[in-house]
């Protein structure tokens, strides 16, 4: 069977295995590193920044790593960036003395530019293999690609917890780091082709985007993703082990099933917002889907306020979140690939993901500064605002909208 495939469809099933896993060990880390050195007695702020060169570098690649993949082929970015996950993973092999705040963030930084190589790369490369006129297969790929992300990254919470309920932190990176190790090999010599290489070589500022509806999408998504990462990535996690007493086997599971589930409803999402009736989403749905999601952490804040079982709150209330954020990410992600050149893709898509890092970026640092200062009730009301404003934005996306319904 994969002997019918073409070529080009047989180089992005490499380009997506590599990236579910390098998503697997992104994922993994992240839990690692926040609750080992949570365990160390480190405050939710300090946390937070471990990951200020993750998320501040991460901005950085998507601008740069857009006009590298331009230039010199998707398969490169691809394999440099699992390439540098490996040295992060190295520098934490390190005797436990070494592990200084000034460390964990270099080492965070060589990873933040790993994983947004290969998310742009990944992204990118759908829209080299979809035709134009396939609005509708464009959407089913992309959801497809992003929802399996999700779903091996919510898989990668629970191994980190694992890895170190059994192994150990240094055992864990060890593990990590083989495991990529070989995979970064076998990429070497099986991704080949260089998918999404511009004919003419794009200038450094062709970077940044010129197209109305790409800033718009981006700024949208900017505040999109402050809105999860405010209250998800640092102020939840201690939350669960410092208020609610959580152990590691309970706190890494409930976020892998978490996230596993918001990312098979990502991979169903064509199916929630009507493809099957022949309707890609535009911006009147992206505002739609916006507003649903800004009232779901008022509704949690409401059980706050009538001081519902806790535990029972924040289980409901994220099931809830992650439904229609899940949604809401997808569409996202079908707009960008669906409105960028397409020659040069990569720039396009990579000054949006850049906007998407800056985002993750300013929710980290919140996430940590809010929760120490005002706790879990300020991270909500602020996601609550961001949404809104995201879905706002994105009324402001030029018409009209996307119509074509190609889906085969």
């Amino acid at each position: 069977m994969l002997n019918q495939l073409s070529t080009g469809v047989k180089q992005y099933l490499v380009v997506t295995g590599n990236y579910w896993a390098f998503t697997l060990t992104d994922g993994a880390l992240r839990m690692l590193v926040v609750l080992y050195f949570h365990q160390l007695g480190y405050a939710p702020l300090q946390i937070a920044l471990l990951f200020l060169f993750y998320e501040f570098f991460g901005v950085v690649t998507n601008l740069v790593g857009g006009w590298l993949g331009a230039r010199l082929g998707l398969n490169r970015t691809m394999n440099i960036g699992l390439a540098l996950q490996i040295v992060a993973l190295v520098m934490l092999l390190v005797p436990a003395e070494w592990l200084t705040v000034a460390w964990m963030m270099v080492a965070q930084a060589f990873s933040g530019i790993a994983k947004d190589l290969n998310k742009m790369s990944a992204k990118s490369a759908i829209k080299t293999l979809v035709p134009a006129d396939a609005q509708g297969r464009l959407y089913h790929w992309v959801a497809l690609l992003t929802g399996s992300k999700n779903a091996l990254k919510g898989f990668g919470f629970f191994l980190g917890a694992l890895l170190l309920t059994w192994l150990g932190f240094a055992g864990a990176v060890l593990v990590m780091a083989i495991m990529l190790t070989l995979v970064w090999i076998a990429s070497l010599f099986l991704l080949k082709q260089e998918l999404g290489r511009m004919k003419n070589k794009p200038k450094f500022t062709d970077v940044f985007s010129k197209s109305r509806a790409i800033n718009v999408l981006s700024l949208a998504r900017f505040f999109l993703f402050a809105a999860r990462d405010v209250w998800f990535v640092v102020a939840l996690p201690v939350y669960l082990s410092q208020t609610l007493g959580w152990d590691f086997w309970q706190i890494g599971g409930f976020m892998a099933s978490w996230i596993v589930a918001y990312g098979v409803v990502q991979a169903l999402a064509p199916r929630i917002t009507g493809k099957a009736d022949g309707r890609v989403p535009g911006r009147n749905a992206t505002a739609s889907w916006g507003l649903a999601l800004a009232i779901t952490p008022l509704l949690i804040l409401l059980g706050f306020y009538l001081q519902w079982q806790p535990d029972t709150l924040i289980i409901t209330g994220l099931l809830l979140f992650g439904l229609l954020f899940a949604v809401n990410s997808s569409v996202h992600s079908f707009l960008i690939v669906s409105h960028a050149r397409s020659d040069g893709v990569s720039l396009d898509v990579g000054f949006y993901y850049m906007a998407n890092a800056m985002g993750r970026l300013i929710g980290t640092l919140l996430s940590g500064y809010v929760f120490q200062v005002w706790g879990l009730t300020a991270c909500l009301w602020i996601s609550a605002l961001f949404i809104l404003l995201a879905a706002l934005i994105a009324l402001a996306m030029p018409k009209p909208e996307i119509t074509n319904t190609t889906s085969q």
